[in-house]
């Protein structure tokens, strides 16, 4: 399937992180829509730390944005293939890869891949916050705080995720188009349900 023509979406890193607003959101999921009305199999490159998060973000009405891209997803009738790039962080991540890593045709992962439910500072910080407290501060806490966000960041290894079958395979970046090339020429278009796909507003 060579010269297949598909539909790319990507986290711009270079712009808030790479984490998705209230706009991102709905760009992605504008696009989304219409590649599956022209039967474009989407491409999806994840890198992102997740939603934008904050007071300010809360005015944009950011969950109704957001919660685009996962109703938008679930009316997909095109192949979506997730192809996690760096980071995979919280909802965001799952957003990118239509719902969650394992509604893809397939999602791979670069050996660059990070995976946990937030970002892994934030994560350490807030869930061993009694143990952070209790260790003295200085040099001893911040021992800890490394020891404890090193642990993170091997648990949430790409190579760890597909072992445990989240993810489908951790690949070299250069295999990366002979995979997309054999997913396309593999996976079909899902029939047409009858029903009218009904958007967020």
């Amino acid at each position: 399937n060579e010269g297949r023509p598909v539909g790319l979406i990507a986290n711009n890193p270079l712009h808030l992180g790479g984490a998705i607003d209230a706009p991102a959101a709905d760009k992605a999921a504008r696009f989304m829509q219409l590649c599956n009305a022209h039967g474009l199999p989407i491409v999806s490159l994840i890198d992102t730390p997740g939603f934008m998060v904050g007071p300010e973000v809360e005015k944009t009405a950011q969950v109704r944005h957001v919660s685009r891209l996962f109703v938008t997803a679930a009316a997909l009738r095109v192949p979506l293939f997730g192809v996690v790039l760096r980071k995979g962080y919280g909802l965001g991540a799952m957003a990118m890869a239509a719902g969650g890593f394992h509604a893809p045709v397939f999602t791979l992962s670069w050996p660059t891949g990070e995976f946990g439910g937030m970002g892994l500072e934030g994560y350490v910080r807030l869930g061993f916050r009694k143990e952070l407290e209790a260790a003295a501060e200085g040099a001893e806490r911040d021992a800890l705080f490394a020891r404890l966000l090193a642990e993170r960041y091997e648990h949430g290894a790409a190579l760890n995720m597909a072992t445990t079958l989240e993810i489908d395979a951790v690949i070299d970046p250069a295999e990366t188009r002979a995979w997309l090339a054999r997913g396309l020429a593999s996976a079909r278009l899902r029939p047409a349900t009858g029903s009218r796909f009904v958007d967020t507003w």
